[in-house]
């Protein structure tokens, strides 16, 4: 009966710490299984690369009169669905000169998927990102971070670079001044921000981005767009 107790604990035990590694691994922003990942780049120049995650959508006009104003490129993490839901929208970030980077077509989280799932929800947003005029370098984020085996396999084989983040001022505060100070009190050169302005109809994300945009402006940083930072 001893035996059995202590094989059970044992099994238990193994269990634990397999399901908290999957965890850790599943969520980590600096580290995967296989292929390359980006969420801050080591520089000593101060620059910083501005992203959004999600959409396109009707706000896409206000956030890039906004970029337009501070003579700021950022990096848009667009949803395949998205696209050809708001074509002109998805269309005017191109024409703009802004990075577009794959989010996945249907914003599933790209964790306990099949293979052809996974090369579906990629390969079929890489060509509608193709279709609205980007010819740059398509780099990909998974939805909420989230990764374990298969997506970084299929990510490695393809030669797409996982672009993660160091900075998420939107996982922590709600007030425009809140996101804004959180960045500032973070930033170091190099660094990748996260944010999500497309659903925000209460004005407060697009009030913070202009915050970040005058503060940092302000203290010398440049904004470029996640290519020009991977090619320092």
């Amino acid at each position: 009966m001893r035996k059995i107790i202590i094989s059970f604990v044992i099994i238990v035990i193994c269990l634990v710490s397999i399901l908290f590694g999957s965890n850790q691994l599943m969520n980590s922003r600096n580290f995967q299984l296989f292929g390359d990942l980006t969420a801050k780049v080591e520089t000593k120049e101060k620059v910083v690369a501005l992203t959004f995650d999600d959409g396109p959508t009707k706000n896409v006009h206000e956030i890039l009169s906004l970029l337009e104003t501070y003579n700021v490129k950022a990096t848009f993490f667009l949803i395949g669905e998205y696209i050809e839901d708001f074509p002109e929208e998805a269309e005017a970030i191109v024409q703009a000169g802004h990075q577009v980077a794959n989010h996945t077509y249907s914003h599933n989280r790209m964790i306990f998927k099949s293979p052809s799932f996974i090369k579906n929800e990629i390969e079929k947003t890489d060509q509608l990102i193709r279709d609205i005029g980007y010819e740059g370098q398509i780099d990909f984020r998974p939805p909420n971070g989230k990764k374990i085996i298969a997506l970084p396999w299929y990510l490695h084989k393809n030669n797409i670079e996982t672009i993660m983040w160091n900075l998420e001022p939107d996982s922590f505060y709600e007030e425009a001044a809140d996101k804004v100070n959180y960045v500032v009190e973070n930033i170091e050169p190099g660094s990748i921000i996260l944010m999500h302005p497309m659903y925000d109809n209460t004005g407060k994300e697009l009030k913070a981005i202009e915050g970040i945009l005058e503060t940092l402006s302000e203290r010398d940083y440049q904004f470029i767009t996640v290519n020009e930072l991977q090619e320092l």
